[in-house]
């Protein structure tokens, strides 16, 4: 998690539930158990919560066999973790009191009392429960590290082969801007970030953009303002950043946003952009806009920081997914797993 409360959608699917020991119904195939990993049996009420969570905001009603699908995968996550939480308290690397403390504090840096209270409300949580979480996701982040992320290596020779062999991944056609934003709209239905102060009209959401304004202005990190405040939920949890954009893209983009783009120099911020709608020519939006840099066309060399940071990236992370599928089969492989659920799904549909 970064200064922003970000909530990972595979983190909140699986509930609050961390103990590897649970008060369980003596009977094995009670249907209130739903899985069993090892020891740890995996209670209906778990997944009922989980599935509620998820399926809070569906915009339709699920079909039987929809609702199914859901719990299987909410059950199979389920499964997963379990296995990984009890290989960690196998090798003792579960978080510590004090790190789960860092971080939650870290999560409300950003937030006043208030706001954080019904971020947690929002997403179903109640503090102790996000706690939880936090300890969960710091231990099965301890236990990939140690397993598997610190098992590989990447050689000046693996970049080396990889540039030979994608060069052309690296010549730039046009120039490429990498911008970041925040975004607040006056429409009350417009998309939004689940952030607490979403403006409901023009007036509300010209003060919050000057108010927003007004602290960069001060100082303060475009980043943590874009996370706390920016109505774009496709980027204000990753500081506002839009990623490249091709100088082709810039051109064709509506003319205040074009022409503030023009005048920044990287690590500037543009003025308040008022955003119009064509045909009713009414401000529908505001947005101020960062260029973060700008990179030029041409092949980029080997020797450049940013393409060898870029190659070794690349090849982490398909080493790592490869280790990983590789680990999770060894962990399935030594583990003694039943789910109930699935077996019960097959039977009923075996017998119509």
């Amino acid at each position: 998690m970064t200064q922003a409360l970000k909530l990972r959608p595979g983190f909140v699917l699986i509930g609050a539930t961390f103990a590897l020991l649970v008060t369980a119904c003596n009977t094995q195939n009670s249907p209130d158990v739903m899985a069993k990993v090892n020891s740890y049996k995996i209670m209906r009420a778990e997944v009922d919560k989980s599935y509620n969570r998820q399926v809070a905001s569906a915009a339709q009603k699920l079909t039987s066999e929809q609702e199914e699908a859901v719990r299987l995968e909410i059950l199979r996550q389920i499964m997963t973790l379990q296995l990984y939480l009890q290989k960690a308290e196998k090798l003792g690397v579960v978080a510590t009191d004090e790190e789960i403390e860092g971080r939650l504090n870290q999560d409300k840096a950003p937030y006043t009392k208030e706001e954080f209270g019904k971020k947690l409300q929002e997403a179903g949580f109640t503090e102790d429960e996000y706690k939880q979480e936090i300890r969960r996701k710091l231990t099965i982040d301890k236990l990939l590290n140690k397993e598997i992320a610190s098992r590989v290596t990447i050689s000046d020779t693996d970049i080396q082969s990889y540039y030979n062999e994608h060069k052309t991944q690296f010549n730039v056609i046009e120039p490429q801007y990498y911008l970041a934003h925040i975004f607040v709209s006056g429409q009350p239905n417009a998309p939004s970030s689940p952030l607490p102060g979403k403006a409901q009209n023009d007036a509300q959401a010209h003060e919050k953009i000057k108010m927003i304004y007004s602290r960069l202005e001060s100082g303060e990190d475009f980043a943590t303002l874009a996370g706390k405040y920016s109505e774009d939920p496709n980027t204000a949890s990753n500081g506002g950043e839009l990623g490249p954009a091709p100088e082709s893209q810039i051109k064709n983009t509506e003319a205040a946003t074009r022409e503030a783009i023009s005048k920044l120099k990287p690590g500037q911020f543009s003025e308040i952009i008022p955003l119009v709608n064509p045909a009713t020519q009414k401000t529908v939006a505001y947005r101020i806009v960062k260029l973060i840099g700008k990179e030029a066309a041409g092949q980029r060399d080997l020797s450049d920081p940013a393409v060898q940071q870029q190659i070794r990236g690349q090849l982490r992370n398909q080493r790592e997914q490869f280790l990983r599928t590789a680990y999770d089969e060894v962990l399935h492989d030594n583990a003694e797993i039943r789910n109930y659920y699935a077996e019960q799904i097959v039977k009923s549909t075996t017998q119509k």
